[in-house]
């Protein structure tokens, strides 16, 4: 029960997205989004990543029908998302970055004004609002106003909300920005609950330790143009290599030296990047294993103590710093440092 007419739906299998040359520019001429093509197939929980003004909102507005592309086709679910909208919107959810659950309400009203909004038929809403609810993990107070929930409590009824009718792609919009860790985990759960259960998971969030745990691959946009696609790991292996970890003796302005010091040295490649952490200095690099002995000897002989010595797998920090050319700090501002190795 889509909400959509099944006489409409396109006869030949179809991804759940599928964007050909999609070029959008704003009435001003600024170009949002530079002739992207890419393809998501049906159950696919995939992550969409770049930093602020990357092209990301705007890209999902198009694919919800909420603009119109410049140039390009756009199909969703089969069908095209310019000419075909209704149809495109009853096959689709959304869940924003704000919840949007009446608090006044309870849970179970809040998904029967949902089913009705939607129109799912009303000898299956009884059904469906139970389904959810034990989805959800709301069946205990479902009955219990949504003013007295947590905040993760509130955001995934908001999420089911989106899903009453059954939709083919839900959209996620940093859907766990806000919450503490444990409130965040419970949610992740529920996603890959919902992406278990047949559901295309399509998803943007500022936290990559959450892209990395869910998403069975990421595409990364960069000033409007994709610059980057695979799996997290094919992501880390290619663009982040490994991560040299030398823990130094001194303060924050010795290690700022030591880090210049590896900047300057012949040992690492053009593409390697140093950064400055708390009384280390961290490398990214393809080729750790061959270049961690040299590196050594040259921070010893620019006079740097060495305390301590690691090779680590790269995290998708380290990729966004290696493909985003942005400060990771402020990309992922908000969340908690990932785990270095895993």
């Amino acid at each position: 029960m889509t909400g959509t007419n099944d006489t409409d739906r396109p006869t030949d299998e179809a991804p759940a997205i599928d964007v050909e040359d999609l070029t959008f520019r704003y009435a001003d001429g600024t170009t949002a989004v530079d002739d992207i093509t890419f393809s998501i197939p049906e159950g696919e929980f995939f992550g969409f990543l770049g930093p602020n003004g990357a092209g990301k909102t705007t890209t999902i507005k198009i694919l919800a029908t909420l603009l119109e592309p410049t140039t390009g086709t756009v199909r969703v679910n089969g069908y095209d998302a310019t000419e075909q909208r209704t149809a495109v919107r009853g096959s689709i959810g959304y869940m924003a970055q704000a919840v949007s659950v009446d608090e006044e309400l309870t849970a179970r009203e809040n998904l029967r004004f949902a089913c009705e909004a939607y129109g799912v038929p009303s000898e299956h809403r009884d059904d469906r609002i139970d389904e959810l609810l034990a989805l959800a993990d709301l069946a205990d107070v479902a009955d219990r106003p949504a003013e007295q929930f947590s905040g993760g409590m509130k955001k995934r009824l908001d999420a089911a909300t989106a899903l009453v009718h059954d939709p083919e792609l839900v959209f996620l919009d940093e859907p766990t920005t806000g919450l503490d860790p444990k409130a965040r985990n419970r949610l992740w759960d529920y996603f890959r609950r919902i992406n278990d259960q047949g559901t295309t998971v399509f998803l943007t969030t500022q936290y990559l330790e959450e892209a990395d745990s869910l998403c069975d691959r990421l595409s990364v946009i960069k000033d409007g143009e994709l610059v980057e696609d695979g799996s997290p790991e094919s992501l880390k292996r290619r663009v982040g290599g490994q991560v040299l970890r030398v823990d130094l003796a001194g303060d924050e302005s010795s290690v700022t030296a030591a880090a210049d010091v590896a900047r300057d040295c012949d040992v690492l490649d053009a593409d390697s990047t140093v950064e400055c952490g708390s009384g280390s200095v961290r490398v990214t690099t393809q080729r750790a294993n061959e270049v961690g002995t040299e590196l050594l000897v040259e921070l010893r002989d620019a006079g740097h103590t060495v305390t301590g010595f690691d090779i680590e797998e790269a995290t998708l920090d380290d990729v966004f710093l290696a493909i985003a050319d942005e400060d990771v700090a402020d990309l992922d501002a908000d969340a908690e440092p990932a785990e270095a190795s895993r």
